[in-house]
């Protein structure tokens, strides 16, 4: 006869296994078609011309008559927009239509409250797109949030006159971000040799915060890893006075040889 507490551990142990499987495949596939269907709401406003077409409702919306459209007519919509996206991008890149971008941005820039949305946008956009090495690309680790604990971070700039003038030390930004939630955190501005610059790509660095740090990125370095320079100033001071003892005992051991 078969126990029924051992049945129900191997019941239990087969159902975690199983929905260790299911669960991040459910969790993506609902991600991407709520993406996807959050793309589509305004993508499909790409698409009013149908409406003028000798075409029945029910052929193009999913109800018959209006709201979301069928699945054929997102992804032509979809398509539209990376096309349209694709040349305003070419066209940005020419005279005329840097020209044309800047008198968009002064025109946004003098519409009250518009141009402080606008803005903080534009802002972030130039930081996530600048093409410095220095921005978003650098995983380090800082002793936060006191010395002795470390966190993860990411350089986000190396650059900064007010700042810098003000302290004698260089300052580099380091956004930390928290977990599982990596789209908010702190900013530091920390001195350069405070930093340790870790080998893993940020991608890695992401997957080790979202993860709560069970995924980490493989290491096939076997190196000692660097020592603060705080450390390593107090590790010589105590070997000089080590040294120094040494000496001392070494002379006075001479002196009562010779007396």
């Amino acid at each position: 006869m078969n126990d029924p507490k051992k049945s129900i551990n191997t019941w239990q142990a087969n159902f975690y296994t199983g929905l260790a499987i299911v669960l991040p495949v459910v969790i993506s596939i609902a991600i991407v078609k709520w993406l996807f269907g959050t793309v589509a709401n305004i993508t499909d406003l790409l698409l009013f011309f149908l409406n003028w077409l000798p075409i029945e409702p029910r052929w193009i919306y999913v109800n018959g008559q209006n709201g979301q459209m069928l699945l054929h007519w997102s992804l032509l919509a979809l398509c539209l927009a990376v096309g349209l996206i694709t040349l305003i991008g070419r066209f940005a890149r020419h005279y005329f239509g840097k020209k044309l971008i800047q008198l968009m941005d002064y025109i946004l820039f003098r519409v009250p409250l518009l141009n402080k949305i606008y803005g903080t946008l534009k802002q972030v956009n130039e930081a996530f797109t600048s093409s410095s090495k220095s921005s978003f690309k650098q995983v380090v680790l800082v002793e936060f949030p006191r010395e002795g604990m470390y966190s993860v971070g990411f350089v986000t700039s190396e650059h900064h006159e007010e700042v810098q003038a003000r302290t004698p030390a260089k300052v580099v930004s380091v956004f930390v971000p928290t977990t599982p939630n990596p789209t908010t955190g702190f900013l530091l501005l920390l001195p350069e040799e405070k930093l340790t610059r870790l080998e893993m790509s940020v991608a890695d660095g992401i997957k080790f915060i979202v993860s709560l740090g069970a995924v980490a990125p493989a290491f096939a370095g076997g190196a000692r890893a660097p020592v603060p320079p705080a450390a390593v100033m107090a590790e010589n001071q105590a070997l000089e006075a080590a040294a120094a003892a040494t000496i001392a005992e070494a002379a006075a051991w001479k002196s009562e040889q010779k007396d």
